[in-house]
């Protein structure tokens, strides 16, 4: 039963920012039971990924349910994993409003939330309380009034505060919408960064006694030196994964549409040919030796099947659900089933 045709022309009646807490809203009271009935179910097909059991290749991105609130409904939908986020070390409003914005003419949205979050504890406060035991992952940033030079230290906050609950980690560095954090994609930022990073993951596996990965999100708007620098940290850290892409600052086929040159990060249908590129050019520069996680421009199973035909072995979903409805995920993992199975490119024991 898919009655998303007939939600969306409602939902697309209010602004975006206000359909999404209305959706929100309604996934938080809407029995799990209920939503698994109405929707198609989605075939096992499990993958190993960062040392994890993945149940499906298909999760959700992070960015639409910033603090954990709606985990069982995301769950009941079907996919293999949810990543929650992004969250800060302490709560912010992010950006003024308006901030969202749809370009339907292009399957596109712009946004520049600015990491608008109730703070990690609030969150860990929600995942406490849904039932979901899957494979959960938490989106770290830092706070925007934060300098850029103290940085790290909020990501070390995050890591700390989520490392017991999260199955694995992502480490956030892409969003265009908090100044200058993407100065943080630089050689010998990320170098920095990667070593805190790694050295406070290995005190955390000897505290708690587990391994928590972590996956580092990277932007789609990275040149070629750019890339390799990148990979060859990521090499050299053993990071766990690489989420491919965030979204971008180009605006290439929506400029001339209204809200097109609209401040902030596009997503949607206009950003799969940067990802995608992006997401090939680490595939090749890593041959196999970090997982990639492929995200950005999903709109039918055949967009997912792209992903892992460039070197993907999980996708993500945010925004076409925005366009096409919680029966894309079924579609994909459909698309995807026993496409693109691969050994573990490296064990990440502690």
């Amino acid at each position: 039963m898919n009655l998303y045709p007939l939600l969306r022309p409602i939902l697309f009646r209010f602004d975006p920012e206000t359909a999404h807490n209305l959706t929100l809203d309604a996934l938080r009271h809407t029995p799990a039971a209920l939503l698994r009935a109405m929707l198609p179910t989605v075939p096992d097909d499990p993958r190993q990924v960062m040392g994890l059991t993945f149940p499906n290749p298909v999760g959700l991105a992070a960015g639409l349910d910033k603090n954990g609130e709606c985990l069982d409904a995301w769950a009941a939908m079907g996919f293999g994993h949810i990543e929650v986020g992004t969250v800060t070390p302490r709560p912010q409003p992010g950006n003024p409003q308006p901030r969202m914005f749809r370009l339907p003419e292009a399957q596109g949205i712009i946004n520049r939330m600015g990491f608008n979050n109730d703070g990690v504890d609030r969150l860990l406060a929600n995942v406490a309380r849904a039932a979901f035991k899957g494979v959960l992952g938490i989106n770290i940033g830092k706070n925007f009034d934060t300098p850029i030079e103290k940085a790290a230290d909020d990501y070390l906050i995050g890591l700390a505060k989520v490392y017991p609950r999260a199955s694995y980690v992502a480490v956030n560095i892409s969003s265009p919408n908090t100044k200058n954090l993407r100065a943080l994609q630089g050689g010998d930022e990320l170098d920095a960064l990667l070593g805190a990073l790694k050295a406070e993951q290995a005190r955390l596996a000897d505290r708690y006694g587990k391994y928590t990965p972590f996956a580092v999100k990277i932007a789609p708007d990275l040149e070629d030196g750019q890339i390799a620098e990148m990979a060859d940290l990521f090499r050299r850290h053993r990071v766990d994964a690489v989420i491919a892409t965030n979204t971008t600052l180009g605006r290439a086929g929506v400029e001339d549409l209204r809200h097109g040159l609209e401040t902030g990060g596009l997503s949607g249908a206009p950003v799969k040919a940067a990802s995608d590129r992006v997401l090939s050019a680490f595939a090749r520069t890593l041959a196999g030796e970090v997982p990639l996680i492929g995200v950005g421009g999903i709109l039918d199973g055949a967009d997912a099947r792209d992903k892992i035909a460039a070197g993907a072995s999980l996708v993500q979903l945010y925004s076409g659900l925005i366009y096409r409805g919680p029966n894309l995920v079924a579609e994909c993992a459909n698309q995807l089933r026993h496409a693109g199975k691969a050994p573990e490119p490296h064990p990440t024991a502690a």
